[in-house]
């Protein structure tokens, strides 16, 4: 794919005009996986991974970081999951600042923000102007190096230096791969009824610190940061089950400051579980530290009536995660490991990015020796069919019932 580099002003436009693809590329039939894949090929090189019914298929693109684009559980007349940003795909132009392309499953480190981030140069101030995305995560293609039916394996080196000088050379080894429908039902670890259509796919992202210095927290640590993008609808609900306990014990439930407060409306917190807004009309985020964050998050599209389970490796009893506020902190390690984001108009009157919603999850921030790694496992299931077949899932992964997700939100 042929791109250039673009001055900022430019990117603001092309990413605005990007709303237009949104509503062109929903789950609702008017685009299928085999349009979103033709659109594609139009453009760059695309994978295709598939389950052995050829029912479950993946669509991946080594030249943006090994990114799982979009997916489907209908082969190519089933609905695209993924959300797309045809504008900027078919633009033939690089951002400068960021490269929001879509996908479900993109590689990205962490923090963004705060003394060690790695999108703000050293002693700038933090602003949309001098943010940046790091170009091996952002523009830069991850090498191929094993292909199979189901799998594909990328490499890809780098070097990153934070906002306080300090240099990481860095190994990223990423593994995607489709899984069979028995795989994914134990994964789930529930019963689906053969009726249900189901396409599970996850991502294998190993980070290895290469150099020859250990990477220590008082001078800056990376986390592995996976983001999915979906297709928005008025009707889709994300729902995040939470460890639940005094605030003195786990601290807040939820930090939904990112972008200003959350209104009540579109952010319901009960026990166990919050709810919130996947309509791509507020801009909005949400996150949960690791002592209320549990290992898996959904939403329901109850226009489309498709339930979406992410899953994660969340190992058991470390605490440290990088924070990504775009502010010098207090508290560099008190992150977040579960975030969910909604997009809307930046303000009142303007174009969303996209819109769409995404579902993201974070490792531990990784203090590696040389030659040591860290590995983050990202899985995502699709799931459409009958109300009722949908509810015995929702209800036995999420903790709730369809009724309670569609009416939980006024």
């Amino acid at each position: 794919m042929a791109l250039r580099t673009i001055g900022f002003l430019a990117v603001l436009a092309i990413l605005v005009v990007g709303a237009g693809c949104a509503t062109g590329n929903s789950a609702s039939g008017q685009l299928t996986f085999g349009d979103d894949l033709a659109f594609l090929r139009e453009h760059c090189d695309v994978l295709v991974l598939t389950d052995s019914t050829g029912k479950g298929q993946v669509a991946v693109i080594p030249e943006m970081q090994g990114r799982i684009m979009t997916s489907t559980a209908g082969g190519a007349k089933g609905p695209s999951f993924g959300w797309i940003n045809r504008d900027l795909i078919a633009s033939g132009q690089f951002a400068q600042h960021i490269n929001v392309f879509g996908g479900e499953d993109r590689f990205w480190i962490g923090p963004e923000g705060g003394q060690f981030s790695i999108f703000f140069a050293k002693g700038v101030p933090f602003d949309l102007e001098h943010w940046f995305t790091p170009a091996p995560i952002d523009t830069e293609r991850f090498e191929l190096t094993l292909r199979s039916e189901q799998k594909a394996v990328f490499r890809k080196t780098m070097q990153l230096e934070n906002y306080s000088g300090t240099v990481f050379d860095v190994q990223v080894d990423r593994e995607i791969r489709v899984l069979e429908r028995d795989e994914a039902k134990t994964a789930l670890g529930v019963p689906v009824d053969a009726s249900v259509r189901m396409v599970a796919f996850e991502s294998q992202n190993k980070m290895t610190n290469i150099g020859n210095k250990p990477w220590r927290k008082g001078t800056g640590l990376l986390s592995i940061w996976i983001l999915g993008m979906f297709n928005p609808s008025p009707e889709t609900t994300i729902v995040v089950p939470f460890n639940t306990g005094p605030e003195a014990q786990l601290g807040p439930i939820v930090n939904d400051a990112y972008f200003g407060k959350v209104p009540a409306e579109r952010l319901v917190v009960k026990d166990g579980v919050m709810f919130f807004s996947g309509d791509g009309q507020y801009r909005s985020k949400i996150g949960l530290s690791p002592s209320r964050a549990k290992d898996v998050c959904g939403s329901y599209d109850a226009a489309n009536k498709i339930l979406t389970i992410v899953q994660y490796n969340k190992p058991p009893g470390l605490v440290d995660y990088v924070n990504s506020m775009w502010e010098l902190q207090e508290y560099p390690y008190r992150g977040d490991t579960v975030n969910s984001y909604n997009d809307g108009p930046p303000e009142p009157g303007a174009k969303p990015l996209g819109p769409f919603y995404e579902l993201e999850t974070s490792s531990p921030a990784a203090a590696l020796a040389a030659g040591e790694s860290i590995l983050h496992t990202h899985r995502t299931f699709h799931l459409t069919g009958s109300e009722a077949n949908l509810d015995t899932v929702a209800k036995a992964i999420l903790g709730v019932s369809l009724a309670e997700i569609t009416s939980a939100l006024p």
